[in-house]
């Protein structure tokens, strides 16, 4: 497979020196030349995966429970009001 190795630099913005160049360029064909041999092989029967295993989601029901956490941390709280945190300012605006 063809490929310029100036177009490749300029699409990812790298500088590379004459050397690096040609390290990289041969890198990328081994690369390429590895995926074209892999090309070979005979896949026709062999179903898509997305994963070696066969997993599967477990769901389960969404269920609304009360919770008195809220209430907790906020009684650990140094400063609170109502069901908020106080903290202290950390921003200033500038207009």
């Amino acid at each position: 497979m063809a490929f310029e190795i100036e177009k490749i630099v300029d699409l990812v913005r790298i500088q590379l020196k004459p050397e690096e160049k040609n390290k990289l360029r041969k890198d990328i064909q081994s690369i390429l030349g590895y995926v074209e041999k892999l090309n070979e092989l005979k896949t026709d029967a062999i179903e898509p995966t997305s994963h070696v295993l066969n997993l599967e989601n477990v769901y389960r029901p969404d269920r609304v429970e009360p919770s008195s956490v809220r209430d907790e941390v906020l009684e650990q709280a140094p400063l609170s009001d109502g069901k908020f945190f106080k903290v202290p300012k950390v921003v200033d605006k500038e207009s």
